[in-house]
């Protein structure tokens, strides 16, 4: 298995023998605004550029789109991506957004598991936020709330969770416990609104340090760092925790399991 982090939540995964392209966000450095309502809407997003030629990331055997939010999808990878490509997704609304941009093989995940060239994907829960809390907002900005993660299986790998944008949360601990995965990859720059006393939307360093401890066996890799606009912790915060078993990659680097 190996885990090539691109940029934001774009990794690349090579896994029992195939490549999938996941989230895809593939905009030049700050081509959009931040969002508005979340800590640093001035500044604009992505804060870096691609690692790599936008032609070079799109080579894959398949796509997993965790969500359809604009830092993990956008018109330039819908531009440069094969559209017969195998495409997965979370739910009906987001294969007939996904189908609008001219993809014609797009398939909705199951939790009970999809089968793709010798490899099971099951769909898993997510808390984009609490939901109490980040749901009806994103309802009122006409914002679809939810995300998914992904478990990959096959006889040949380790288990992996793919855990998508989430915070910690009990949906994350039943993933776990139900699955066992080996590697385990986390949004984890803490990305936050601007309500309460800043309101997360994935994982910050609480959220780390209780994953970590809570599968101390397990090797987690931080993703989705250093990118967006309203993000609260940085690689180097993550680094400083100590945690031996958390992985902070860089852009274009390559972590084989």
């Amino acid at each position: 298995m190996q885990i090539h982090q691109i940029r934001n939540a774009t990794v690349k995964i090579t896994y029992a023998g195939k490549t999938f392209l996941v989230d895809p966000w593939l905009l030049p450095k700050e081509a959009m605004p931040g969002f508005a309502g979340a800590f640093h809407s001035e500044v604009r997003q992505p804060r870096v550029e691609l690692p790599l030629p936008v032609a070079e990331i799109v080579k894959a055997d398949a796509v997993i789109l965790t969500h359809v939010h604009p830092d993990h999808w956008d018109e330039m990878a819908a531009n440069h991506i094969q559209k017969q490509i195998p495409f997965f997704v979370q739910s009906q609304t987001d294969k007939t957004i996904i189908e609008k941009y001219g993809f014609t093989n797009v398939c909705i995940l199951s939790e009970t598991g999809t089968l793709f060239e010798g490899i099971t994907l099951y769909k898993t829960p997510c808390q984009h936020g609490r939901k109490e809390i980040v749901k009806p907002m994103c309802e009122k900005m006409g914002m679809p709330y939810d995300a998914m993660g992904i478990v990959f299986k096959n006889s040949a790998e380790k288990t992996l969770y793919v855990a998508g944008d989430t915070i910690w949360c009990e949906e994350v601990k039943h993933t776990l416990d139900t699955y066992k995965p080996q590697v385990v990859l986390i949004n984890a720059c803490g990305a936050s609104l601007l309500v309460g006393n800043g309101e997360r939307l994935i994982m910050h360093k609480q959220d780390i340090e209780d994953l970590a401890s809570y599968i101390p066996q397990a090797q987690i890799i931080a993703s989705h760092m250093d990118t967006v606009s309203h993000l609260t912790v940085t690689r180097q915060d993550i680094r400083s925790l100590g945690l031996s078993n958390v992985h902070v990659p860089e852009d274009n680097e390559v972590l084989s399991f």
